[in-house]
């Protein structure tokens, strides 16, 4: 017989958590809380588990030493990058939020949304250190899931945005998500346009984020203009690389903790061939937002934004749906 519990655990459906979260909500939330939280949240690496070639199960658990901020989350989320054949995401999974104080379940939600407004939001942060005040044309590369979310928290963080070009290795999809978004609610005005060849469009971008699984560099380092910010968000692989070599040496790089030090495949290799040195990077993403490091110093400067994700965030976003849902 199963005993009673003081308190019963809410379950925030997909549709409510996305009737909350707003990207501008949520990037001004983690301006706001990471540099204050970031001294009591504790969150280990990630335990990565390769299931197969391609598919892997992650766990990333994050709890808090103040009773100021009473919680602990686990995050468990599965990878399977073929599910684009069978039009699921290639990203899905669960957050489970306890009470740090009695360890009683509080609430769960679905972490596949969760993890697409957290994970384009940090994104979308960096911008407001990284790309300039005068960005005007976006290059977006990868269609899938996390598109979309990108698309929108960088026009959060430079609405000066006026252009969106999206490329896809499946010319089709790109095409297909610039219709979606031509003329939705917040881009009224905004050009949106498919691309075949990204070696022809990466130098008009003011801001060039990439969201794909590529194993091979997709964004040349000597075709990004003079100004650009480079947001890369696809890879938490050593055999992973959005970009090459000449993109990182010519860039000032961030990244959003310190494990993408360790994970990152563009940054892992190019530590190897001694492209860069660990030390040459510019700063995480807490020094920035506390103003510990400098963004962007000049006009012609070119950045790189490197972010693996990190349980701190996650328990952030989570934190702001589970209130927001109990106070309504």
């Amino acid at each position: 017989m199963c005993s009673s519990s003081s308190s019963t655990p809410v379950f925030i459906s997909t549709e409510s958590l996305c009737s909350i979260l707003t990207h501008q909500s949520l990037i001004s939330h983690f301006q706001s809380t990471l540099p204050k939280v970031s001294t009591f949240l504790h969150s280990p690496i990630r335990q990565h588990f390769s299931l197969s070639p391609s598919s892997s199960l992650l766990l990333m658990p994050s709890w808090s030493s103040s009773p100021s901020f009473p919680y602990i989350g686990v995050k468990l989320v599965t990878h399977f990058p073929h599910n684009s054949e069978r039009n699921l995401p290639g990203v899905q999974g669960s957050y489970v939020l306890f009470s740090s104080i009695t360890g009683q379940t509080i609430a769960s939600m679905d972490s596949t949304e969760l993890t697409l407004y957290r994970t384009s939001c940090v994104s979308g942060l960096a911008s407001t250190y990284l790309a300039r005040n005068d960005s005007e044309v976006l290059v977006m590369v990868g269609a899938g899931a996390l598109a979309p979310h990108l698309i929108r928290a960088h026009f959060s963080a430079r609405p000066t945005l006026r252009r969106v070009i999206i490329w896809n290795r499946t010319a089709e999809k790109a095409t297909t998500l610039a219709k979606k978004l031509r003329g939705s609610d917040g881009f009224e005005g905004v050009s949106f346009e498919g691309s075949e060849n990204l070696d022809e469009v990466v130098g008009l971008g003011d801001i060039v984020s990439c969201a794909t699984n590529s194993e091979t560099p997709l964004v040349k380092g000597e075709r990004l203009k003079p100004g650009a910010h480079l947001d890369l968000v696809g890879s938490f692989k050593h055999s992973m690389k959005e970009c090459d070599d000449e993109a990182i040496r010519r860039g000032r790089v961030f990244v959003d903790n310190e494990v993408a030090l360790e994970e990152a495949g563009e940054l892992v290799g190019a530590f190897e061939r001694g492209v860069i040195k660990k030390d040459e990077i510019g700063g995480n993403l807490v020094e920035l937002v506390r103003g510990d490091k400098v963004g962007r110093s000049s006009l012609e400067e070119i950045t790189v934004f490197k972010s693996v994700g990190s349980a701190v965030v996650d328990m952030l976003a989570a934190q702001l749906v589970y209130e927001t849902y109990t106070r309504s």
